[in-house]
């Protein structure tokens, strides 16, 4: 038996291509997904490229579908419950995945929409939760038209903080006030005051320069590096009071963050905004729009065999 997969393939123009896999084999505590829907992240274009995952490997995070095989151990959802993962090669009509990693989806949220949480929707909360956000803070947001910005932002506003969105044009700012952002700027240009936290994804010379708004005490988390650039500090330009810049990475179980954010999602409280929608067939398209930086939100692939929802409307129509 064998599934379809998106798998890495450095002969091809986008470096990944549609190939035939084993039908996944799942642990005592894996359950086993038909996949539906799965999202694009920009780090799955670097590591396409990077190495980091093998040549024929199956690549992907974020996944959502229908539990087909419940786990032997006894954890975990009931087969026929929809649910949404961050697990690796999540790019596959079938995927075995740990309990673990998983989330219920609450009635009424899309798939589509569900789907669009795991890396983003984590990274955002656990980057902001690792900052020490409160009421009481200024909290900067560096790529806030992307996918972790855009949740970045409404957490951040959920929780009573001061938040400037920075983003790279006019056009890219839209909707960024409605979501949260007390104000919006394009690159950092008119940010006169310090600020506590940095949610980065862009690197560079943007995060240079954040990290010289940065308020003593204050803390930036490195979740992203989209620039491609390299970031030159200055002489002493980190000796001084103390304040700390962070790599981050998602690590442990995240279902009990997938369970809040699917929640807040559910009821209102987190909008997921989708900025390109359609088959996993179009995932060149897909690759270069988001490496374009042509989407606000998150790009999502339909899976052909999944257990398929109704399709949302495609911003594309």
């Amino acid at each position: 038996m064998s599934v379809r997969a998106l798998v890495v393939d450095p002969s091809a123009s986008a470096a990944v291509r549609l190939a035939e896999v084993p039908d996944p084999v799942p642990g005592p505590d894996q359950v086993l997904v038909d996949v539906s829907h799965a999202s694009l992240n920009y780090g799955d274009l670097n590591d396409a490229r990077s190495g980091r995952v093998p040549v024929g490997a199956v690549l992907g995070s974020d996944a959502a579908g229908v539990v087909v095989q419940a786990a032997a151990d006894g954890t975990g959802p009931a087969v026929g419950t929809q649910v949404v993962a961050l697990t690796t090669g999540a790019f596959a009509e079938r995927v075995a995945i740990d309990v673990g990693a998983l989330a219920e989806v609450p009635k009424g949220l899309h798939l589509a929409k569900a789907v669009a949480l795991p890396v983003a929707g984590v990274a955002a909360l656990r980057s902001l939760r690792a900052a020490g956000l409160g009421p009481d803070k200024r909290v900067l947001v560096t790529g806030a038209s992307g996918g972790v910005g855009r949740f970045a932002v409404q957490l951040a506003a959920r929780a009573g903080a001061h938040v400037t969105a920075s983003v790279g044009s006019a056009a890219r700012g839209e909707g960024l006030a409605e979501a949260g952002a007390d104000e919006v700027l394009i690159g950092l240009e008119g940010l006169r005051r310090p600020v506590d936290v940095v949610i980065d994804s862009i690197g560079g010379r943007q995060l240079v320069a954040a990290w010289n708004l940065l308020a003593p005490g204050g803390s930036v988390q490195s979740v992203g590096w989209t620039s491609g650039e390299p970031a030159a500090f200055p002489p002493y330009a980190t000796v001084g009071p103390a304040k700390s810049l962070t790599s981050f990475v998602i690590e442990g179980d995240v279902g009990a963050d997938l369970a809040v954010l699917t929640e807040l999602a559910a009821e209102g409280s987190l909008t997921v905004e989708i900025g390109w929608q359609g088959s996993w067939a179009r995932f060149e398209e897909a690759a270069d729009a988001l490496r374009g930086r042509r989407i606000s939100g998150k790009a999502v692939l339909e899976v052909a065999s999944g257990q398929m929802q109704a399709p949302l409307p495609s911003p594309q129509d």
